[in-house]
């Protein structure tokens, strides 16, 4: 007599249950929207009170995908969204800034190297906001070595598609930035800031006031360009005036080249 394994399950599939519960005789009652599965009911869960529910939703459905493609830990690259290709026709940038996306680009390929661990986990994955410029870049550096990297994009007032060199299954959308944000830092190992506006600056400064104030753990953040950095921000006159401390300097390095910043990221971890 063969023995018979037990079911590793006695529900249905969450999938077969919704297609089973379309499957009904079409009455008054059933028609209603009240007679609708509440995960099967958009006008429901885009309801004013299931905020918390939606949050949690993008919190959790990101952080399961990229679990399941194996990512352990990624490489973040800020930077800004105006800074052209090489190949860009525009003249309205200054000629440095395709530097800037050159150097974007080559930090990428060389984080891209990065071997798997022994649970073959992917580590230094390059994770960009997943638009056009720096962001841009960091996708197309990563693609040219081979490797697959992450997007992650928001929904604003303009229309902004993922730029084409973001992998498809690892191509994210948020309607929350601090979800968003959130989702930066979570297997962030490493930071690139490149130079960029309000929406750069705004992630930096967040970044850097979590390790000063010990809610994450310290780690590399490089900010590309001491020309540019040391310009916009007189990161020494912080400290003269006393609303930071001199050791709050150390939270992160300039860096001038893809060499320099991947150099200072190694040798945060040696």
């Amino acid at each position: 007599m063969s023995k018979q394994k037990p079911p590793q399950r006695i529900f249905p599939p969450a999938k077969q249950d919704a297609k089973a519960a379309l499957q009904h005789p079409t009455t008054p009652q059933t028609e209603d929207p009240a007679y609708r599965l509440a995960f099967q009911d958009m006008d429901f869960l885009l309801r004013e009170d299931l905020r918390p529910v939606r949050f949690q939703l993008e919190l959790l459905k990101p952080e399961l995908m990229l679990d399941e493609a194996g990512i352990a830990s990624t490489l973040v690259v800020y930077g800004s969204a105006r800074t052209p290709a090489p190949e860009s026709k525009s003249t309205t940038h200054m000629p440095l800034h395709v530097d800037y996306y050159e150097h974007a680009r080559a930090l990428a390929k060389l984080a891209s190297t990065s071997p798997r661990d022994e649970n073959g986990k992917r580590h230094f994955v390059v994770c960009s906001g997943g638009g056009p410029g720096i962001m841009e870049a960091a996708n197309r550096g990563a693609v040219e070595a081979g490797a697959e990297t992450i997007g992650l994009n928001i929904v604003l007032p303009f229309e902004q598609a993922p730029n084409a060199f973001v992998t498809p299954h690892l191509s994210f959308n948020f309607h929350y930035f601090a979800l968003r944000k959130m989702h930066f830092l979570i297997r962030a190992r490493a930071v690139a800031v490149f130079p960029g506006g309000f929406g750069t600056m705004d992630e930096m400064f967040e970044l850097l006031t979590l390790m000063q104030t010990g809610k994450i753990k310290k780690l590399p953040v490089v900010l590309f360009s001491r020309r540019f950095w040391t310009r916009i921000i007189n990161f020494e006159a912080l400290v003269e005036e006393g609303v930071i401390s001199a050791t709050d300097l150390n939270l992160f390095k300039f860096a001038d080249s893809a060499d320099e910043a991947w150099a200072a990221i190694q040798a945060f971890y040696a």
